[in-house]
């Protein structure tokens, strides 16, 4: 993939809580205000040879990828309020090379890794990834979003040990709940999973869950250029922020339609899921053979 270029002219459809666009990132993220969103998450291509729809994430060095993934960082930079954070997300390869470019330009509050279980074939000759990097970064270290009462999880040496903090004067039991650290375990999304959509690198609705949560409140603008399924404008949508996904291609735009309820069709076509392999049409007991259904005497 030498250059990512949009396959139709760009179409835009909204509803009351935001608004999706079909076309190139690059040339979308040109025609947004400057310093105009709250909280940008970018989940792009990875440069890893992915098949998305018959388009084939691969470019011809690595360079031209790294060449193209700064465009659209300094972007990204650009359009996000000064109190505003971005979330990047790349490969294990390559994150290397985003954490060195913009670590002049914004300011890196955490190295977060998502780290996931197996799903599948593993290496045999060398240690297998198991895990995804991503970038929390803020364009004002002293000034920035961050809801920690709103993402808190267990602390198991308080809620599980009950344990007692004794170099407090007077001593004190442990808290039950802490901010989350800088890795996060979340499942991969699975093919039987109820919120599964036809993507090879759906990211999972916790994930995003958990990062609009921290980074932003309820009517703040939260951009994603590279929607893929959606998800961050999913869940963007179910906690009352207001959102703008980017999409290149139209199998997975139309994703974006249904599944934010903006449209029911497009081009003539019904917007509906894919029913997986394992969905019956009709009820169980409905398929179950009766011999003496049509009538038949043995």
């Amino acid at each position: 993939m030498d250059k990512i270029k949009a396959e139709n002219t760009i179409e835009e459809f909204s509803n009351n809580n935001g608004r999706i666009i079909h076309g190139d990132a690059l040339e979308v993220l040109q025609q947004i205000p400057d310093e105009s969103i709250d909280l940008i998450f970018v989940d792009p291509p990875y440069n890893i040879g992915k098949n998305f729809a018959g388009r084939k994430d691969k470019w011809k060095t690595d360079k031209d990828y790294l060449d193209w993934c700064y465009q659209w960082i300094d972007l990204c930079i650009q359009k996000v309020k000064p109190n505003g954070s971005l979330y990047l997300m790349t490969s294990t390869q390559f994150m290397p090379y985003f954490d060195l470019y913009v670590r002049d330009k914004v300011t890196i509050l955490s190295r977060i890794v998502w780290s996931y279980d197996s799903s599948g074939v593993q290496a045999k000759n060398y240690f297998g990834s198991m895990y995804e990097p991503i970038l929390y970064c803020v364009k004002n270290k002293n000034n920035y979003t961050f809801n920690s009462d709103d993402i808190l999880v267990e602390a198991k040496t308080g809620a599980k040990r009950k344990l007692i903090d004794y170099r407090k004067d007077p001593p004190q039991p442990y808290k039950t709940e802490k901010v989350p650290g800088n890795v996060w375990d979340f499942a991969r999304v699975r093919y039987r999973m109820e919120e599964y959509e036809n993507h090879p690198t759906q990211k999972p609705i916790s994930l995003l869950e958990r990062i609009i949560k921290a980074s932003s409140n309820e009517e703040d603008v939260v951009l994603d250029p590279f929607c893929g399924t959606f998800t961050t404008c999913f869940v963007a949508q179910q906690l009352k922020r207001r959102f703008i996904g980017i999409e290149i291609q139209e199998e997975y735009f139309k994703i974006g339609l249904r599944r934010l309820g903006i449209a029911l069709e497009y081009k003539g076509e019904v917007l509906e899921r894919e029913k997986k392999t394992y969905e019956s049409k009709t009820p169980k007991e409905q398929t179950t053979l009766n011999l003496f259904d049509n009538g038949n005497n043995i």
